[in-house]
C-alpha cells in the first residue's frame, strides 16, 4: 500500500469583537486538506497528517524517518515551520535542516509533492520563503521572487496538455479555479496541466527521485466547491500519488 505524509494544511483564527465600550476574544481552529485525504483513501492509499503546529516539532528529520513513506506532501505549511522548531527558535539547540534531509531523500529516490497555498511556495507576502531554501533545487519549477499569488476571483479553468501516467483519466477540461501560484517550469520539467498561460502541474525528476508542483490549494478557498465535487477530483490526486509513488515499479 502506498504511504504518504501530508504536512501542513492547518491553521488558527483569533478574532477581536467589539460592541461598542466592550470587547473580548475568540479563536478557532480548522483543517483544510479533507478532501484531498478522502480522495487518496478512497483509492487505498494510506495518509497521515501532520498539521502545522504538529509539523513544527515531529516532522521527520532524518532519511530513515522520510523512508517509512513514499511520497510527502507539503501544502500551505511556509518554510519557516519546518525550519524552526521550538528546540532550535525557544531552545537554541542544533538540529538538521530538515528541507536539506528531504531535498537528499529525494535525491536519492524518495518522492515529494508541493500543493499551492498562502503558505506554499513563495506565498503570501513571500512568507512561504521556499526559494531561498534547499528545498528549491529539487522542485520542478523556478519560484518568483517575491509574492507569487494570482488571485482570479472570476474564476479561471484549467486544461491537460497531454498525456502522461501522472494525469492518467484526467479530463481535458477541469473546473474553475479561484486563484493560483506563478512559476515557471524548470527546463528537464514537464508542464501537465496549465491555466491562463501558466503552468497548474509541472513533474519532473531529481536525481533518482520524482517530484511534483500543483500550483493551487487542495481546498478553499482557491479550489471551489465545484471543483472538489468534481467528478475527476478523485483521479487525479490519485493518478498524480500512484506516478510519484512509482507504483508502476512496484
Amino acid at each position: 500500500m502506498t504511504r504518504v505524509l501530508l504536512a501542513g494544511e492547518s491553521w488558527s483564527t483569533t478574532s477581536i469583537h467589539t460592541k461598542g465600550f466592550d470587547s473580548f476574544f475568540t479563536s478557532a481552529y480548522q483543517e483544510g486538506g479533507g478532501d484531498f485525504i478522502a480522495a487518496l483513501e478512497r483509492g487505498g492509499v494510506e495518509v497521515d497528517f501532520m498539521p502545522n503546529h504538529v509539523a513544527s516539532d515531529r516532522f521527520p528529520a532524518t532519511a530513515e524517518e522520510l523512508s517509512a513513506y513514499d511520497v510527502i506532501v507539503l501544502s500551505d505549511i511556509g518554510a519557516n515551520t519546518l525550519l524552526l522548531p521550538n528546540s532550535v527558535f525557544a531552545q537554541g539547540k542544533r538540529m538538521p535542516d530538515r528541507l536539506a534531509v528531504l531535498a537528499d531523500w529525494v535525491r536519492a529516490g524518495g518522492s515529494l509533492l508541493m500543493v499551492g497555498g498562502y503558505l506554499s511556495f513563495q506565498g503570501i507576502e513571500a512568507k512561504a520563503n521556499y526559494r531561498a531554501t534547499a528545498l528549491a533545487e529539487v522542485l520542478p519549477v523556478i519560484m518568483e521572487i517575491g509574492d507569487d499569488r494570482e488571485e482570479t476571483p472570476q474564476g479561471v479553468s484549467p486544461r491537460r496538455l497531454t498525456t502522461h501516467p501522472a494525469v492518467a483519466g484526467v479530463p481535458q477540461e477541469l473546473p474553475h479555479i479561484l486563484g493560483y501560484q506563478r512559476f515557471r517550469a524548470r527546463p528537464a520539467s514537464e508542464t501537465l496541466i496549465a491555466v491562463a498561460g501558466d503552468p497548474l502541474l509541472v513533474v519532473g525528476e531529481a536525481g533518482s527521485g520524482r517530484t511534483a508542483a500543483f500550483a493551487t490549494d487542495m481546498g478553499p478557498h482557491w479550489l471551489p466547491a465545484e471543483f472538489i465535487a468534481w467528478e475527476g477530483f478523485d483521479t487525479m490526486w490519485q493518478s498524480l500519488i500512484a506516478w510519484l509513488a512509482k507504483e508502476e515499479e512496484r
